[in-house]
């Protein structure tokens, strides 16, 4: 298991009720130097990636410029946990995300804690025409979110700060986000459960609370109410279905209280949230049941910064992350993919291991041949990676936390994989953590290039199904670790 998530599984031995606090230590995350890669990463054919912009160096600060003018040299600036959004003619959306600055809140419960002090994003940025655009918030860090009136559109509107909200996009092209770790209406930081739209140049406050640490309003399970809420959280999954609903899974925030684990899926139709399925206490660990059989009783344990994704038949999959179990309450990282469809978890593939004699199981991948599907193949046990799903409903999934091939270092991964519903390809990158990135030439595709192994990155689908990817907690050229701002984009 990578060190990050050793040290946790210590930590919650002793620990209680998660509160935010100032975290010891400065500077980014300290990975193990890179080694060079057990197996290369030849073209495969399937596909190229492309550095488009941004450093190849970590911890770069942002170039503004001037707010609604794009420029060639604004950028943001390096950041993690920061969430998107693709619009219809095709540009890509940024909102916030946290960087490598000392003097933001830092929850013991979140990853960036561990990676020392972080200060907290709440600008917006329009990447469209090869050019990035400072759209609104503020370009220094740490910034109280200003709700207005709920409802109600207003120039003046913008959330607070934050890192590891859940966003979608709507049936009419708007922009919705909920939640994440970061500052609420008086200044104080913990973990949001507000609402969010952006419409027409405007942000409306449209639900949930402008005070930190809320918990959950549930109401009847199966049954939505104008009241109900899920409770303040950070790394979700949303996904959206056909007709535009959000389906909301899980996350560490507030159910019984403040740093529980959960497992709780939510859809958010008509204006109204339903509690769908899950508990409405946190931290409970999984009940698999017959792997590839569904039933009543089966749920999959509370979880963090998992993957998911919505297929074309509206079935929703999650994938991995950091979970709740173990003989003493431990936390571990999961290679675990579950399917619900027809109100039912179906436990699909990976594995059900939760503890060895001290809590934690290193669950390697089996990678097989590069380009090559297979029904053994599977990513070993990772959290915080990136996701896609592409036109055809498949999965795509780049990287995260955790441990690549057995016998190959772990720690932050650059493995490209495909599911397509039944089988997993392993399509580019390394099958050993920490490896730096390769960056070639800046706007020029190569078979070579790859982006370094890293996790809380960014993703958008472009309308020509491209694949895009920005920032993260990282390695970059060099091989040194922390905060990155690379734009990279791959064509299948």
């Amino acid at each position: 298991m990578g060190n990050r998530m050793r040290f946790f599984a210590l930590l919650f031995v002793g620990l209680a009720a998660a509160v935010f606090s100032g975290c010891s230590g400065t500077g980014s995350v300290s990975d193990p130097a890179p080694d060079p890669a057990p197996n290369p990463t030849p073209s495969t054919g399937l596909g190229e990636w492309t550095w488009v912009g941004g450093a190849n160096t970590v911890n770069q600060a942002g170039s503004y410029g001037t707010q609604d003018t794009a420029a060639p040299g604004d950028i943001p600036g390096a950041r993690a946990g920061a969430v998107s959004w693709t619009d219809a003619s095709g540009a890509l959306w940024l909102f916030g995300g946290a960087g490598p600055t000392v003097g933001g809140g830092c929850n013991l419960y979140d990853p960036l804690c561990w990676a020392g002090t972080n200060a907290y994003f709440n600008d917006l940025w329009k990447y469209s025409g090869g050019e990035w655009t400072w759209v609104s918030g503020s370009n220094t860090t740490d910034q109280s979110g200003k709700y207005g009136t709920q409802g109600v559109a207003a120039a003046g509107n913008v959330p607070g700060a934050r890192y590891g909200g859940t966003s979608w996009r709507d049936a009419n092209g708007n922009f919705w986000f909920f939640g994440g770790a970061g500052y609420d209406s008086a200044g104080n930081d913990g973990y949001l459960n507000d609402l969010w739209k952006y419409s027409g140049g405007q942000w409306t406050w449209m639900g949930g609370s402008n005070v930190v640490n809320q918990m959950g309003l549930y109401g009847t399970q199966g049954t939505a109410a104008p009241n109900n809420i899920p409770g303040a959280r950070s790394g979700a999954i949303s996904v959206t279905d056909a007709s535009g609903n959000l389906w909301l899974f899980g996350g560490i925030g507030c159910a019984g209280f403040c740093g529980a684990y959960l497992d709780d899926l939510w859809e958010y139709s008509g204006g109204q949230w339903r509690w769908v399925s899950g508990s409405n206490s946190g931290s409970q660990t999984g009940i698999y049941g017959t792997q590839g059989s569904a039933a009543p009783g089966n749920f999959r344990g509370g979880r963090v910064n998992a993957s998911g994704w919505m297929d074309s038949s509206g079935n929703l999959w999650v994938f991995g992350g950091v979970g709740w179990g173990g003989w003493n309450g431990n936390v571990v990282e999961l290679n675990d993919l579950w399917k619900f469809s027809g109100g039912e978890w179906t436990w699909v593939t990976g594995s059900n291991a939760l503890t060895d004699e001290i809590g934690v199981v290193d669950v390697h991948g089996t990678y097989g041949v590069q380009g090559t599907a297979a029904p053994g193949n599977t990513p070993g046990l990772r959290d915080s990676a990136v996701s896609w799903t592409d036109v055809g409903g498949n999965l795509w999934l780049f990287g995260g936390e955790g441990f690549g091939a057995s016998g190959a270092q772990g720690g932050d991964l650059n493995d490209l994989w495909k599911f397509n519903g039944s089988q997993w390809t392993w399509v580019s990158g390394s099958d050993a953590g920490g490896q730096a990135g390769t960056y070639g030439t800046l706007g020029t595709r190569g078979a070579g290039n790859v982006p370094g192994g890293r996790i809380d990155a960014v993703s958008w689908v472009g309308t020509d199904g491209n694949l895009w990817l920005f920032g993260g907690i990282g390695l970059g050229s060099t091989g040194t670790s922390g905060d990155l701002n690379d734009l990279w984009e791959y064509t299948p």
